[in-house]
Protein backbone atom coordinates (compact mmCIF):
# COMPACT_ATOMS: atom_id res chain seq x y z
CA UNK A 1 0.00 0.00 0.00
CA UNK A 2 1.60 3.40 -1.11
CA UNK A 3 1.57 6.35 1.23
CA UNK A 4 -1.48 8.89 1.70
CA UNK A 5 0.85 11.55 -0.10
CA UNK A 6 0.54 9.29 -3.84
CA UNK A 7 -3.64 10.04 -3.34
CA UNK A 8 -3.54 13.67 -1.93
CA UNK A 9 -4.64 17.17 -3.71
CA UNK A 10 -3.79 20.30 -1.30
CA UNK A 11 -5.67 23.47 -1.23
CA UNK A 12 -3.06 25.86 -0.75
CA UNK A 13 -4.38 29.01 1.54
CA UNK A 14 -2.89 32.09 2.60
CA UNK A 15 -4.71 32.24 5.91
CA UNK A 16 -3.80 35.92 6.67
CA UNK A 17 -4.56 37.39 3.37
CA UNK A 18 -7.34 34.83 2.98
CA UNK A 19 -9.32 36.04 6.55
CA UNK A 20 -8.95 40.09 5.58
CA UNK A 21 -6.07 39.90 8.86
CA UNK A 22 -4.66 43.07 9.73
CA UNK A 23 -1.51 44.35 8.20
CA UNK A 24 0.59 44.10 11.52
CA UNK A 25 0.04 42.92 14.74
CA UNK A 26 0.45 45.58 16.78
CA UNK A 27 -2.98 46.99 15.55
CA UNK A 28 -4.47 44.03 17.20
CA UNK A 29 -6.42 44.43 19.96
CA UNK A 30 -7.79 41.05 21.40
CA UNK A 31 -8.14 38.10 19.67
CA UNK A 32 -10.49 38.15 16.15
CA UNK A 33 -11.16 34.41 15.79
CA UNK A 34 -11.25 34.44 12.29
CA UNK A 35 -10.11 30.66 11.47
CA UNK A 36 -13.24 29.04 11.95
CA UNK A 37 -14.27 30.78 8.69
CA UNK A 38 -11.81 28.37 7.22
CA UNK A 39 -14.26 25.60 8.01
CA UNK A 40 -17.18 26.74 6.05
CA UNK A 41 -14.79 26.16 2.86
CA UNK A 42 -13.82 22.72 3.27
CA UNK A 43 -17.46 21.67 1.72
CA UNK A 44 -15.69 23.27 -1.38
CA UNK A 45 -12.39 21.95 -1.48
CA UNK A 46 -13.81 18.42 -1.61
CA UNK A 47 -15.99 19.41 -3.88
CA UNK A 48 -13.54 20.07 -7.45
CA UNK A 49 -11.57 16.74 -5.79
CA UNK A 50 -9.30 18.20 -3.08
CA UNK A 51 -8.35 16.29 0.30
CA UNK A 52 -6.08 18.28 1.73
CA UNK A 53 -5.12 21.92 3.27
CA UNK A 54 -2.16 23.69 2.79
CA UNK A 55 -1.89 26.72 5.12
CA UNK A 56 0.56 29.35 4.82
CA UNK A 57 1.71 30.98 8.22
CA UNK A 58 -0.46 30.49 10.62
CA UNK A 59 1.82 31.29 14.19
CA UNK A 60 2.18 34.50 15.72
CA UNK A 61 3.89 36.78 13.57
CA UNK A 62 4.77 40.76 13.44
CA UNK A 63 3.04 41.40 9.88
CA UNK A 64 3.04 39.12 6.90
CA UNK A 65 3.32 35.37 8.67
CA UNK A 66 6.87 34.95 7.94
CA UNK A 67 8.19 37.06 10.33
CA UNK A 68 7.61 34.67 13.37
CA UNK A 69 7.72 35.98 17.19
CA UNK A 70 6.16 32.96 18.79
CA UNK A 71 6.15 29.08 16.99
CA UNK A 72 3.91 28.29 19.62
CA UNK A 73 0.72 30.42 19.50
CA UNK A 74 -1.84 30.71 16.98
CA UNK A 75 -1.68 34.67 15.14
CA UNK A 76 -4.32 36.62 17.33
CA UNK A 77 -5.13 37.74 13.75
CA UNK A 78 -6.65 34.57 13.31
CA UNK A 79 -7.71 33.08 16.60
CA UNK A 80 -6.34 30.76 19.07
CA UNK A 81 -5.57 27.33 20.37
CA UNK A 82 -9.36 26.31 20.27
CA UNK A 83 -10.12 27.99 16.69
CA UNK A 84 -7.12 25.48 15.71
CA UNK A 85 -7.81 22.43 17.44
CA UNK A 86 -11.86 23.17 15.80
CA UNK A 87 -10.37 23.46 12.04
CA UNK A 88 -8.03 19.71 12.96
CA UNK A 89 -11.80 18.12 13.86
CA UNK A 90 -13.14 19.82 11.01
CA UNK A 91 -10.73 18.38 8.46
CA UNK A 92 -10.51 14.88 10.13
CA UNK A 93 -14.23 14.75 10.03
CA UNK A 94 -13.98 15.19 6.36
CA UNK A 95 -11.42 13.27 5.35
CA UNK A 96 -9.22 16.18 5.08
CA UNK A 97 -5.17 16.39 4.93
CA UNK A 98 -3.34 19.26 6.81
CA UNK A 99 -0.07 20.64 6.23
CA UNK A 100 1.23 24.00 7.97
CA UNK A 101 3.92 26.31 6.99
CA UNK A 102 7.41 25.90 9.09
CA UNK A 103 9.14 29.17 8.75
CA UNK A 104 12.58 27.77 10.29
CA UNK A 105 15.09 29.12 7.89
CA UNK A 106 14.58 32.92 9.55
CA UNK A 107 12.39 34.40 12.49
CA UNK A 108 11.42 38.18 13.14
CA UNK A 109 13.03 40.67 15.32
CA UNK A 110 10.36 40.01 17.84
CA UNK A 111 11.32 36.12 18.45
CA UNK A 112 12.51 36.33 21.74
CA UNK A 113 16.20 34.86 21.59
CA UNK A 114 16.69 36.85 18.22
CA UNK A 115 15.05 40.01 19.71
CA UNK A 116 18.05 39.43 23.22
CA UNK A 117 20.93 38.83 20.22
CA UNK A 118 20.10 42.02 18.68
CA UNK A 119 19.79 43.95 21.83
CA UNK A 120 22.90 42.58 23.23
CA UNK A 121 25.10 41.91 20.50
CA UNK A 122 28.43 39.89 20.10
CA UNK A 123 28.81 37.79 22.85
CA UNK A 124 25.61 37.67 24.23
CA UNK A 125 24.16 34.46 25.32
CA UNK A 126 21.54 34.24 22.77
CA UNK A 127 24.49 34.48 20.21
CA UNK A 128 23.92 30.69 19.33
CA UNK A 129 20.46 31.58 17.70
CA UNK A 130 21.72 33.74 14.92
CA UNK A 131 23.72 32.97 12.00
CA UNK A 132 26.18 36.42 12.55
CA UNK A 133 25.86 38.81 14.54
CA UNK A 134 27.41 42.52 13.85
CA UNK A 135 28.36 45.48 16.16
CA UNK A 136 29.24 48.36 13.97
CA UNK A 137 30.42 51.51 16.44
CA UNK A 138 27.76 50.52 18.36
CA UNK A 139 25.43 49.54 15.83
CA UNK A 140 23.94 46.21 16.09
CA UNK A 141 22.94 44.18 12.86
CA UNK A 142 23.05 40.71 12.31
CA UNK A 143 22.50 38.15 8.73
CA UNK A 144 19.43 39.27 7.18
CA UNK A 145 17.22 36.84 4.83
CA UNK A 146 17.76 38.05 1.58
CA UNK A 147 17.65 41.66 2.55
CA UNK A 148 14.89 42.17 4.52
CA UNK A 149 15.74 43.76 7.83
CA UNK A 150 12.79 42.11 9.67
CA UNK A 151 13.95 38.85 8.70
CA UNK A 152 17.08 37.65 10.79
CA UNK A 153 18.38 34.42 9.37
CA UNK A 154 18.69 31.73 12.27
CA UNK A 155 21.87 29.85 13.11
CA UNK A 156 21.41 26.15 11.33
CA UNK A 157 24.22 25.25 13.03
CA UNK A 158 23.88 24.94 16.79
CA UNK A 159 22.43 22.09 18.70
CA UNK A 160 19.99 24.53 20.16
CA UNK A 161 18.16 25.63 17.38
CA UNK A 162 18.22 21.96 15.99
CA UNK A 163 16.26 21.15 19.13
CA UNK A 164 14.10 24.18 19.41
CA UNK A 165 12.69 23.18 15.31
CA UNK A 166 11.99 19.87 16.68
CA UNK A 167 9.83 21.00 19.18
CA UNK A 168 8.21 23.14 17.01
CA UNK A 169 6.94 20.24 14.63
CA UNK A 170 6.71 17.83 17.13
CA UNK A 171 3.73 19.85 19.18
CA UNK A 172 2.08 20.65 16.23
CA UNK A 173 2.29 16.89 14.82
CA UNK A 174 1.04 15.98 18.09
CA UNK A 175 -2.42 18.83 17.74
CA UNK A 176 -2.88 16.70 14.54
CA UNK A 177 -1.74 17.98 12.00
CA UNK A 178 -0.66 15.41 8.78
CA UNK A 179 3.12 17.29 8.02
CA UNK A 180 5.02 20.57 7.26
CA UNK A 181 6.30 22.85 4.10
CA UNK A 182 9.34 23.73 5.19
CA UNK A 183 9.86 27.65 3.89
CA UNK A 184 12.79 29.17 2.12
CA UNK A 185 14.30 25.07 2.47
CA UNK A 186 16.69 26.31 -0.25
CA UNK A 187 18.68 28.66 2.30
CA UNK A 188 18.73 25.75 5.04
CA UNK A 189 21.56 23.58 4.74
CA UNK A 190 20.52 20.00 4.01
CA UNK A 191 22.88 18.58 7.27
CA UNK A 192 20.39 20.75 9.42
CA UNK A 193 16.98 18.82 8.19
CA UNK A 194 18.90 15.63 8.46
CA UNK A 195 20.07 16.52 11.89
CA UNK A 196 16.55 17.19 12.76
CA UNK A 197 13.71 14.98 11.53
CA UNK A 198 14.87 11.24 12.18
CA UNK A 199 13.27 11.95 15.92
CA UNK A 200 10.11 13.56 14.39
CA UNK A 201 9.72 10.90 12.02
CA UNK A 202 10.14 8.06 14.83
CA UNK A 203 7.13 9.39 16.57
CA UNK A 204 5.15 10.43 13.21
CA UNK A 205 6.34 7.65 10.72
CA UNK A 206 3.51 8.78 8.44
CA UNK A 207 3.89 12.63 8.15
CA UNK A 208 4.79 14.82 5.52
CA UNK A 209 7.79 17.08 4.49
CA UNK A 210 8.42 19.05 1.78
CA UNK A 211 10.98 21.62 1.47
CA UNK A 212 10.63 24.95 -1.02
CA UNK A 213 13.01 24.41 -3.41
CA UNK A 214 13.71 26.75 -6.33
CA UNK A 215 16.73 26.08 -8.59
CA UNK A 216 19.02 23.67 -7.38
CA UNK A 217 19.83 20.18 -7.59
CA UNK A 218 16.34 18.64 -6.25
CA UNK A 219 17.31 15.16 -6.22
CA UNK A 220 20.95 15.62 -4.24
CA UNK A 221 18.81 17.96 -1.72
CA UNK A 222 16.19 15.82 -0.79
CA UNK A 223 18.90 12.83 -0.40
CA UNK A 224 21.07 14.91 2.04
CA UNK A 225 18.65 16.29 4.09
CA UNK A 226 15.58 13.28 4.31
CA UNK A 227 13.17 15.55 3.32
CA UNK A 228 10.27 13.95 1.33
CA UNK A 229 10.02 16.04 -1.21
CA UNK A 230 10.55 19.16 -2.75
CA UNK A 231 8.41 22.81 -4.51
CA UNK A 232 8.81 21.83 -8.68
CA UNK A 233 9.58 25.75 -9.25
CA UNK A 234 10.97 24.67 -12.71
CA UNK A 235 8.20 23.04 -13.86
CA UNK A 236 5.70 25.30 -12.40
CA UNK A 237 7.86 27.78 -14.80
CA UNK A 238 7.66 25.31 -17.46
CA UNK A 239 4.12 24.82 -17.92
CA UNK A 240 2.94 28.17 -17.84
CA UNK A 241 6.03 29.43 -20.30
CA UNK A 242 5.35 27.02 -22.70
CA UNK A 243 1.86 27.38 -23.43
CA UNK A 244 1.68 30.96 -23.36
CA UNK A 245 5.13 31.24 -26.16
CA UNK A 246 4.31 28.26 -27.50
CA UNK A 247 7.53 26.66 -26.90
CA UNK A 248 7.04 23.17 -25.84
CA UNK A 249 10.50 21.97 -26.03
CA UNK A 250 10.50 24.08 -22.33
CA UNK A 251 8.32 21.65 -20.86
CA UNK A 252 10.12 18.82 -22.69
CA UNK A 253 13.57 20.34 -21.65
CA UNK A 254 12.16 20.24 -17.77
CA UNK A 255 10.63 17.01 -17.59
CA UNK A 256 13.79 15.49 -18.58
CA UNK A 257 15.82 17.23 -16.30
CA UNK A 258 13.54 15.91 -13.75
CA UNK A 259 13.00 12.76 -14.60
CA UNK A 260 15.28 10.53 -12.31
CA UNK A 261 13.62 12.52 -9.52
CA UNK A 262 10.02 11.60 -9.69
CA UNK A 263 11.15 8.12 -9.82
CA UNK A 264 11.89 8.73 -6.35
CA UNK A 265 10.25 11.29 -5.08
CA UNK A 266 6.86 12.83 -5.87
CA UNK A 267 7.44 16.75 -6.17
CA UNK A 268 4.94 19.41 -4.80
CA UNK A 269 3.86 20.51 -8.09
CA UNK A 270 1.55 23.45 -8.52
CA UNK A 271 0.29 26.52 -11.28
CA UNK A 272 0.06 29.79 -8.86
CA UNK A 273 0.98 30.32 -5.23
CA UNK A 274 1.17 33.27 -2.62
CA UNK A 275 4.65 34.47 -3.99
CA UNK A 276 4.01 34.80 -7.81
CA UNK A 277 1.61 36.25 -10.51
CA UNK A 278 -1.40 33.90 -10.63
CA UNK A 279 -1.66 31.54 -13.92
CA UNK A 280 -4.68 33.46 -15.51
CA UNK A 281 -2.68 36.45 -15.57
CA UNK A 282 0.33 34.60 -16.96
CA UNK A 283 -1.50 32.99 -19.50
CA UNK A 284 -2.66 35.38 -22.35
CA UNK A 285 -5.31 33.37 -24.26
CA UNK A 286 -7.70 32.21 -21.73
CA UNK A 287 -8.73 29.15 -23.69
CA UNK A 288 -5.11 27.44 -23.02
CA UNK A 289 -5.54 27.66 -18.76
CA UNK A 290 -7.50 24.49 -19.15
CA UNK A 291 -4.19 23.07 -20.75
CA UNK A 292 -2.01 24.10 -17.72
CA UNK A 293 -4.89 22.47 -15.32
CA UNK A 294 -4.07 19.39 -17.06
CA UNK A 295 -0.62 19.05 -16.64
CA UNK A 296 -0.82 19.72 -13.12
CA UNK A 297 -2.74 17.00 -12.83
CA UNK A 298 -1.76 14.18 -15.40
CA UNK A 299 2.21 14.89 -14.48
CA UNK A 300 4.17 13.11 -12.22
CA UNK A 301 3.60 15.12 -8.66
CA UNK A 302 1.53 15.82 -5.70
CA UNK A 303 -0.66 18.61 -7.01
CA UNK A 304 -1.98 21.98 -5.56
CA UNK A 305 -4.04 24.55 -6.11
CA UNK A 306 -3.95 27.99 -4.98
CA UNK A 307 -7.12 29.42 -3.58
CA UNK A 308 -9.07 31.37 -6.29
CA UNK A 309 -7.63 29.60 -9.05
CA UNK A 310 -10.11 26.83 -9.21
CA UNK A 311 -12.84 30.49 -10.02
CA UNK A 312 -10.06 31.70 -12.39
CA UNK A 313 -9.14 34.50 -10.38
CA UNK A 314 -6.77 36.95 -11.79
CA UNK A 315 -3.68 39.22 -9.90
CA UNK A 316 0.01 39.62 -11.15
CA UNK A 317 2.55 39.96 -8.10
CA UNK A 318 4.14 43.94 -8.08
CA UNK A 319 7.51 44.50 -6.92
CA UNK A 320 6.18 47.17 -4.07
CA UNK A 321 5.56 47.83 -0.50
CA UNK A 322 2.40 45.18 0.02
CA UNK A 323 2.88 44.21 -3.64
CA UNK A 324 1.90 40.66 -2.91
CA UNK A 325 -1.73 41.53 -1.39
CA UNK A 326 -3.04 40.71 -4.95
CA UNK A 327 -2.28 37.56 -5.12
CA UNK A 328 -3.22 36.93 -1.57
CA UNK A 329 -6.98 38.23 -1.51
CA UNK A 330 -9.71 38.00 1.30
CA UNK A 331 -12.29 35.60 0.23
CA UNK A 332 -15.82 35.58 2.16
CA UNK A 333 -16.99 33.64 5.11
CA UNK A 334 -17.91 30.59 3.12
CA UNK A 335 -17.75 29.30 -0.96
CA UNK A 336 -21.36 29.70 -1.19
CA UNK A 337 -21.06 33.59 -1.04
CA UNK A 338 -18.51 33.76 -3.78
CA UNK A 339 -18.67 35.74 -6.79
CA UNK A 340 -19.87 33.43 -9.07
CA UNK A 341 -19.49 36.24 -11.90
CA UNK A 342 -15.35 34.96 -12.27
CA UNK A 343 -15.09 31.95 -14.22
CA UNK A 344 -14.46 28.42 -12.81
CA UNK A 345 -11.03 26.58 -14.48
Amino acid sequence: MGSWVDHVVWWQVYPLGFLGAEKELASVRGGLNRLPRLRGWLDHLISWGGNGLLLGPIFTSASHGYDTEDYFQIDPRLGDGADFDGLVAACRDKGVRLLLDGVFNHAGRSFPPVAQALAEGPGSAAEEWVARLYDTDGVITADYFEGHDSLITLNHRTARVQEFVREVMLHWLRRGIDGWRLDAAYAVPAEFWAAVLPDVRREFPDAWFVGEMIHGDYVDYVQRSGLDSVTEYELWWAIWSSIDSINFHELEWTLGRHAGFVEDFLPLTFLSNHDVTRVASRIRDDRHWSHAVALLCFLPGVPSVYYGDEFGLEAIKEDRPHGDDAVRPEMPPERGLFDHSHPEV
